[in-house]
């Protein structure tokens, strides 16, 4: 080799060298330049990895064995996805419906309740706002200690029964109702009780996203001929706070499906009355928790997983931005 040849060769980028992974050496390599970077995010990465990645691939795999949690997984393929959707009576005639109509329900109205309440709240003066926004909030960080304080004595079915005294008071019913007891009631008190608890974080966020809108831009608005406070919400207000609709709406999602533990605190029965108010987790529950088919149970989680993401894409379709936006 000349003597040119090798000055050529010492100054030719280390990255451009010929090495036996050329793509693993310069993966290495760029991180090492922002090796700062990669260290402020490992905690993140190692905590998503070990308690949200990790565990959702390892219900994909038991979904598709049969694990009793004591003898070693055993394959048996799609068996667990037929048996759920062609024998399992009370997935097929309770908890699917159930799920559905509580989503449809709570999702929605908890979700428009929350901007209403974090829009009326922005209209208030400044020093009234945070004693407002901690009210609505406050009942989302109490719902355990809200449940044996509030609403079971509030939903008692005898006499006694807060709601059942006002009303026989007023004589609007002739007899006790039993509120949580009874299946022809027991979705509508859970409905009322994850509605009124709703306001977390998604409701917060939508605080944030109206207090943050340029003000100016209703000054142009009036301008170009708003007239109304609908049309100022329409046409400026949501538009300007798409990322705190988009969160808003993904927490919404999240809470109303895992929020199926509330007709069981709320009956005091396992499985509810009439599986009145058993929902998907409760499902999931019944056969992960109680009988330890934690095959078949991976498999129904699997399932609710996918619903989850079908409705978080939709979130996306209605509140993400389009690309130039």
């Amino acid at each position: 080799m000349s003597r040119n040849d090798a000055q050529l060769t010492a100054s030719w980028p280390q990255s451009k060298k010929a090495t036996p992974f050329p793509l693993l050496t310069r993966a290495i390599t760029k991180i090492w330049k922002h090796r700062l970077s990669y260290l402020f995010l490992a905690p993140f990465a190692l905590c998503f990895t070990a308690f949200i990645f990790v565990p959702v691939v390892l219900a994909i795999l038991l979904s598709f064995t049969y694990f009793n949690a004591i003898e070693r997984p055993r394959f048996i393929g799609w068996h667990n996805f037929q048996y759920l959707f062609s024998q399992d009576l009370v997935f097929l005639k309770y908890a699917l419906p159930n799920t559905i109509k509580f989503a449809i329900i709570v999702g929605p109205s908890g979700y428009i309740a929350a901007f209403l309440l974090a829009w009326l709240i922005v209209q208030l003066p400044a020093f009234a706002r945070k004693w407002y926004a901690l009210a609505i909030y406050t009942p989302s960080l109490t719902a355990g200690i809200s449940m044996s304080v509030i609403w079971l004595p509030l939903l008692s079915g005898d006499r006694i029964g807060y709601l059942n005294n006002f009303l026989l008071k007023l004589g609007f019913i002739s007899e006790p109702i039993l509120w949580v007891s009874d299946q022809k009631y027991l979705m509508n008190s859970m409905m009322a009780v994850t509605i009124w608890s709703s306001m977390g974080v998604g409701f917060l966020a939508m605080l944030a996203g109206l207090l943050g809108v340029n003000q100016e831009l209703y000054e142009a608005g009036k301008l170009d001929g708003i007239r109304s406070r609908l049309q100022e919400i329409w046409y400026i207000t949501i538009p300007s706070m798409k990322p705190q609709m988009l969160f808003g709406a993904v927490m919404a999602i999240v809470g109303t499906f895992k929020a199926g533990h509330i007709g069981v605190e709320l009956s005091g029965q396992n499985p509810t009355p009439q599986y009145a108010g058993t929902l998907l987790i409760n499902h999931i529950d019944d056969y992960g928790s109680i009988r330890f088919e934690m095959g078949y149970a991976s498999a129904v989680s699997v399932f609710l997983l996918l619903l989850m993401y079908v409705c978080n894409r939709l979130g996306f379709k209605l509140f993400g931005n389009k690309g130039d936006e």
